[in-house]
């Protein structure tokens, strides 16, 4: 029998059995996407060596009685905050002996000359990118750097509620959330629009962002539920046949579904007052795979990636929470 020496960083089970010539492409889960940048739900602040500081500009007594004299009643009050993006990295090691026996062997050359199967190569690299798109969805919304679960840097649910606390979000715009149904979605997206600042209400970025279990509630709430005056057919009379993927509004605000947010948690907001911050913009599509052979004579292939994220938002008086 033979023995190699294999040293795993990261855990490789092959399942897959060999059928002649390659069949097949490797088939990924449906992955979800980093949908709130993708989709325009935040303004992306890029190219962040370190930290970045947002201006906030607020002015009192700004229009007054005319007169001849210059007289200054006006003040101005400048404050800010920090976006510092965290450094986060991806590393994983995969032994090309795992793949000898495989139904690809073929594909990876013989002897010394081996290399990691490229059909593989390739598919692993698009994965990679894509778990870490999805990551970096749910760590915008639910991120908790002291959390348990999304802990790459906190996200805005963080964020809000410190700002809740500190009265930075005023209390009229800071709802207590209970769990949403089908039977209250209703109303308690209205609730939320209703604690929009008159001055926000229609600005043309202004969004009600939600989640995907409000999502789901509010498209059945709105084919068929008569409590809510739609009567039993629901909206134009389709019933659950209503809705094709399209937008949502609620009371003629833009809803943004976001998968990463809570699901029994909603934000009203201006996309323009949300601030997701990277260093290169493409800094979260770029993988490296490096063949160790040449550098550490071994078999194994590792594959790393290294980029920056971070959240922040500017001014708490024009954020609604419902959490």
């Amino acid at each position: 029998m033979n023995k190699r020496n294999v040293n795993l960083a990261t855990s490789v089970t092959v399942n897959s059995t060999y059928a002649g010539e390659f069949a097949g492409e490797y088939i990924a889960a449906a992955l979800l996407s980093a949908s709130t940048i993708d989709d325009g739900g935040v303004t992306v602040k890029a190219n962040i060596a370190f930290k970045e500081v947002i201006k906030k500009l607020a002015t009192t007594a700004i229009v007054q009685s005319a007169s001849c004299d210059f007289d200054p009643q006006s003040t101005i009050t400048l404050t800010e905050r920090i976006i510092q993006p965290t450094e986060l990295q991806v590393n994983l090691q995969s032994c090309k002996y795992d793949f000898v026996n495989d139904w690809e062997s073929q594909s990876m050359g013989f002897g010394l000359g081996q290399t990691l199967p490229p059909k593989f190569s390739d598919f692993l690299i698009a994965h990679v990118a894509s778990e870490v798109a999805q990551n970096t969805e749910f760590n915008i919304w639910q991120g908790d750097t002291a959390g348990a679960t999304y802990t790459s840097f906190d996200g805005f649910e963080k964020l809000i509620a410190a700002a809740v606390v500190s009265g930075d979000v005023p209390a009229a715009q800071a709802i207590t959330s209970v769990a949403l149904t089908s039977a209250n979605i209703i109303d308690k997206l209205s609730e939320v629009v209703d604690a929009i600042p008159s001055a926000l209400y229609g600005k043309e970025d202004l969004f009600l962002y939600i989640g995907t279990k409000a999502a789901k509630l509010y498209v059945q709430a709105l084919g068929g539920f008569g409590a809510n005056g739609l009567g039993a057919n629901g909206v134009a009379n389709m019933g659950t046949q209503w809705w094709n993927n399209g937008s949502l509004t609620v009371n003629g605000v833009k809803i943004f579904v976001s998968p990463g947010l809570s699901d029994n948690k909603m934000y009203a907001a201006q996309r323009s007052n949300l601030y997701f911050g990277t260093g290169l913009l493409n800094s979260t599509n770029e993988v490296k795979t490096l063949d160790m052979g040449d550098l550490d004579g071994s078999n194994n292939v590792r594959m790393v990636m290294r980029f920056t994220s971070g959240v922040q938002f500017g001014i708490g008086a024009d954020i609604v929470s419902y959490a």
